[in-house]
């Protein structure tokens, strides 16, 4: 119906009511300085009249309002809508509602988002038969409150956990040392949620098609997949260049603690130089929280990298236990992450967690990105469920054969595993500081019926000859106790013979300075041995690892690759044991000087002591802190640490908000790097 230009209302100004909505809508974090709201869930505007102008008059007054998003809205792509008034809005779409306050100068007015719009920031416009008037904009976000949105997530300490916690822990190590690195992520702090959509207004698909790409982020199994290509740089303009080899410049990988410098110097300047797998998963976890899908980061402790696709890991040695290169490897640890959502794309059984990796491994579509795969697809081995599910599957099932080339070109297998990969998949538990383990939601138990059979199920089954490892030949790897970095240290293999008859073996005995994404690196020691174990007995190998050998070549992750090798020619038996170790790293130490309140300078005393046996160069400490450090990073450089020395520094900030919060440290030098430590920090009024 047209309404009677007489009962247009003369609108002096619109008052977004950003303190109540931000509240309502849980974006109360993001501050106040606009209206970020969340879709499928009602918002309240409050139109001031122009004094003396006519009153709003239910039933009387009619008006429609005008939503638009992205650079060229259309009602076709969902991207423009208008909708009238009703008596209530309803909760399926975009809707509205008004009274009048008794005083007659304002109208409140109750607007409704459709819970599938597309996100994304929106002009919102009143229109009284032709006469507009711009009432300003608002920020749209996923929902996971909504029961309606494809985000939506039933528990409240989940939602808690996976949309609104801006700090967290990320897993690295080995299974048997995991080791738990603090992380920023800061969905929340000033700008970031600006660089995230501008992380998807710079994806190829929105340059190539800005229509198609702004009707598409009503999904979030879009939205996830553009986010998985857009946080590395291959193919795109994306945020992140990766380095695994040696860093000559940019900032080191291991030095980052957390997501919003890394997303300000995008923003700025382009691809930033470096990160690795937690890096990406750290900033992959932002940007979902940021644009409301919740999200976990996840550590997936011996993952394999599968080139062929064939899920089978291939070691490719020689005769005398020489490792021969070939495509395939095994990371001590790879990170990615989980987002929550529906697939109505696949069948309902595999809504839930969805696996995406924005490390760049393999391509998808000829693109560097990896995901969104159904994690119940991937324990059930449905690996036709798209995106990627194959490589991720292999990634936490696929079996490790070691394989030796003889010199007629046969291939002989020995000492296989089927129980290196996917293990200890981890993630922080909800609502406190633990490790959670959650290998069970991946895979079932090693070694089930079950297992063996979804893992036949997704095989194609590779013909090899099974000869090599001798039933009753038993080879262990023994460590040392303590095994600081700096430190000389023994470790030794035990080569038992459970046989009736002597043997005779080349014994090998080596350790390499590995990288953890399985790369082989330079050998920092190594001893061999002829020996002959009589029946029933042991023989032991030892090998002296020092300081002065592995120092100058182990990465920064502080990784050493042990492996044994033993070899009988003549019956061609092959044995093999390996271990990774992880040198322990001395302890930061951060101490808070008096009482944290808001805008008064505090002081964080932080201390780490020099464990190497020459002296550290270019040391510094770097703080961190949601509501802390004003957004941004405080580095305090301390120059060169004697051995045996202390590194001591005094670092000051001056909190922006009260409540509790979380100060990260991190310790950087040049033979001593990614070492971190944090403490919980309770800020006063």
């Amino acid at each position: 119906m047209s309404a009677d230009m007489s009962h247009a209302l003369d609108i002096e100004h619109c008052d977004l009511d950003i303190k109540s909505n931000s509240s309502s809508h849980h974006t109360d974090l993001c501050g106040e300085e606009r209206l970020i709201v969340r879709r499928g869930q009602p918002f309240q505007i409050i139109l001031h009249l122009k004094p003396g102008s006519k009153g709003f008059k239910p039933g009387e007054t009619s008006f429609t309002f005008i939503v638009e998003t992205g650079p060229v809205p259309r009602i076709e792509s969902d991207t423009k809508v208008s909708f009238g008034l009703r008596d209530s809005t309803v909760d399926t779409e975009w809707s509205a509602s008004a009274s009048s306050d008794p005083s007659g100068n304002t109208v409140d007015v109750s607007i409704n988002s459709s819970p599938n719009a597309p996100i994304g920031v929106y002009s919102l416009t009143l229109d009284q038969s032709g006469q507009k008037t711009s009432l300003g904009q608002f920020t749209l976000l996923f929902n996971a409150w909504c029961s309606s949105d494809a985000v939506y997530m039933r528990s409240e300490r989940k939602r808690q956990e996976y949309v609104l916690a801006q700090s967290g822990q990320i897993y690295r190590g080995t299974p048997q040392r995991i080791k738990a690195k603090p992380w920023n992520f800061g969905q929340f702090e000033p700008g970031i949620l600006d660089i995230c959509l501008k992380l998807m207004d710079e994806n190829p698909k929105c340059i190539s098609d800005a229509d198609k790409d702004c009707f598409a982020r009503r999904n979030p199994i879009y939205v996830t997949r553009v986010l998985s290509a857009m946080i590395n740089s291959n193919n795109d303009n994306g945020v992140l260049v990766g380095n695994w080899g040696e860093v000559t410049d940019g900032v080191h990988p291991g030095t980052w603690i957390g997501s919003g410098d890394i997303l300000h110097q995008w923003a700025e300047s382009g691809p930033v130089h470096y990160g690795q797998c937690w890096v990406f998963a750290g900033l992959a976890c932002t940007v979902s929280r940021a644009l409301g899908i919740p999200c976990r980061v996840v550590t997936n402790f011996g993952s394999a990298h599968d080139t062929d696709a064939n899920l089978v890991i291939e070691n490719l040695y020689d005769e005398d236990g020489n490792r021969m290169s070939n495509g395939d490897s095994i990371w001590n640890f790879h990170v990615w992450v989980d987002s929550w959502m529906t697939r109505p794309d696949l069948e309902s059984e595999f809504d839930g967690w969805q696996t995406s990796d924005p490390t760049p491994q393999e391509t998808s579509e000829g693109v560097f990105c990896c995901g969104p795969s159904s994690l119940k697809a991937i324990r059930e081995g449905e690996l036709t469920k798209k995106y990627d599910a194959p490589f991720i599957f292999a990634e936490v099932n696929a079996d490790v054969v070691d394989l030796v080339q003889l010199s007629n070109g046969e291939m002989v297998q020995f000492s296989g595993s089927t129980k290196s990969v996917g293990r200890s998949i981890s993630t922080k538990a909800v609502g406190s500081d633990e490790r959670r383990d959650i290998t069970h939601q991946y895979k079932y138990p090693e070694g089930s019926k079950k297992e063996r059979k979804v893992y036949k199920k997704a095989q194609h089954h590779n013909k090899l000859k099974q000869r090599g490892e001798e039933p009753g030949m038993h080879l262990k790897i023994k460590l040392a106790k303590n095994m600081i970095v700096g430190s000389d240290f023994e470790v030794y293999t035990v080569l038992t013979n459970n046989c009736l008859e002597a043997k005779i073996f080349n014994f090998l005995f080596f350790a390499e300075a590995g990288g953890y994404n399985g790369r082989q690196g330079e050998r920092c020691g190594y001893t061999s041995d002829k020996v002959e174990v009589p029946a029933g007995e042991e023989k032991r190998l030892s090998l002296k690892l020092e300081y002065e050998r592995y120092g100058s070549v182990i990465s920064p992750d502080r990784l050493i690759q042990l492996s044994a090798i033993t070899i009988d020619k003549q019956m061609i038996h092959y044995h093999k044991a390996e271990k990774t170790i992880v040198l322990d790293e001395p302890k930061l130490e951060v101490k808070l000087v008096g009482e944290a309140t808001v805008n008064q300078l505090v002081t964080a005393e932080l201390t780490m002591f020099n464990p190497l046996p020459e002296p550290l160069q270019d040391c510094s400490f770097t703080v961190e802190g949601v509501g802390l450090t004003d957004g941004k990073p405080i580095t305090a450089r301390i120059g060169t640490v004697g051995t045996s020395q202390e590194a001591k520094a005094s670092v000051e900030f001056s909190p922006t908000s009260a409540g509790s919060s979380v100060l990260l440290v991190n310790f950087d030098s040049d033979k001593l790097k990614n070492i971190n430590s944090s403490i919980n920090v309770v800020v006063k009024e």
